[in-house]
C-alpha cells in the first residue's frame, strides 16, 4: 500500500479519470481528478501533488504544453496518450515527463509505473539533501544554512521546516496548510503560526540580502523565488 501521497489525475474523459482515481485510491493514494489544465493550475496552488497523471490529448492547453510549462517548477508528470508512436513518447519525455504510458493500458501497469516514479524520487531524496540558491547552501540533514559569503544563519526547527517546504517546491505556491503540516512538529498547530514563522525567517535572511527570497502570494500562500540546485 502507498503512504498517502498526493496524486492528481487530469483527463477530459470523465470515465477514464474516475476509473484511474478510484483504482489509485484503493491502493492508498490521495487522489484528485480534474478535467483540464486550468483546473490543474488552480489545484496545484493549494494542494501540492507528488505526481500528476496527465492526458496528452485535451481540448485547449494540451498535456504536452502543460508539462513543458510546469515541469521546470519541479512538478512530476506521468503522461497518458492514445498516441503510441515512439516519437510521441520521446516528445513527452523531452518536455520533462517522468514517464509515459500509451492507452489503453492495464491499471496494474499504471500502478507499477506510479510506484516506480515515486520510489525513484524517494531514493534521490535519501541520497543527500544539500540545496544551493544564489550562492547560499542549505544542508537539510545537517540543519544548517550558510550565505554566499559563508556566514551561518541560525534558524529554529520551525523556521527550517518552513524553508525546507518552500525550497523543495521552488517556484510553486505552497499553501499555508502545507506549511502548517511542516511546522506541527514545532508545536505551532495553527495557521497564524505559519505567517509568524515566515516573518521570522525573512528577518533572519534580510541582513544577508535574502529578504526577497520568500514571496507572499496573497490569499494563497508563499513561494520560494530563487532557482534551486541540488548539490
Amino acid at each position: 500500500m502507498a503512504t498517502g501521497q498526493n496524486i492528481i489525475v487530469v483527463d477530459d474523459d470523465g470515465s477514464v479519470r474516475d476509473a484511474i482515481g478510484d483504482y489509485l485510491a484503493t491502493h492508498g493514494y490521495r487522489v484528485r481528478t480534474l478535467a483540464d489544465g486550468g483546473a490543474l493550475r488552480a489545484a496545484l496552488a493549494e494542494w501540492p501533488a507528488d505526481l500528476v497523471i496527465l492526458d496528452v490529448m485535451m481540448p485547449g492547453e494540451s498535456g504536452i504544453e502543460l508539462c513543458r510549462r510546469l515541469s521546470p517548477t519541479g512538478q512530476k508528470f506521468l503522461m497518458l496518450s492514445a498516441l503510441g508512436d515512439t516519437m510521441d513518447r520521446v516528445v513527452g519525455l523531452e518536455v520533462g515527463a517522468a514517464d509515459y504510458l500509451p492507452k489503453p493500458f492495464d491499471p496494474r501497469e499504471l500502478l507499477a509505473r506510479v510506484n516506480a516514479v515515486l520510489r525513484r524520487d524517494a531514493l534521490v531524496a535519501e541520497a543527500g539533501r544539500v540545496y544551493e540558491f544564489r550562492g547560499w547552501r542549505y544542508d537539510v540533514d545537517g540543519a544548517r544554512v550558510h550565505t554566499a559569503a559563508g556566514d551561518e544563519v541560525v534558524l529554529t526547527r520551525g523556521e527550517l521546516a518552513v524553508l525546507r517546504s518552500l525550497v523543495e517546491r521552488q517556484g510553486r505556491v505552497v499553501p499555508r496548510g502545507a506549511l502548517l503540516e511542516a511546522t506541527r512538529g514545532d508545536g505551532e498547530a495553527f495557521e497564524r503560526a505559519v505567517d509568524l514563522a515566515v516573518s521570522r525567517l525573512r528577518r533572519k535572511l534580510a541582513p544577508h540580502g535574502g529578504d526577497d527570497m520568500l514571496e507572499t502570494v496573497r490569499g494563497e500562500g508563499y513561494r520560494f523565488v530563487p532557482r534551486v540546485r541540488r548539490l
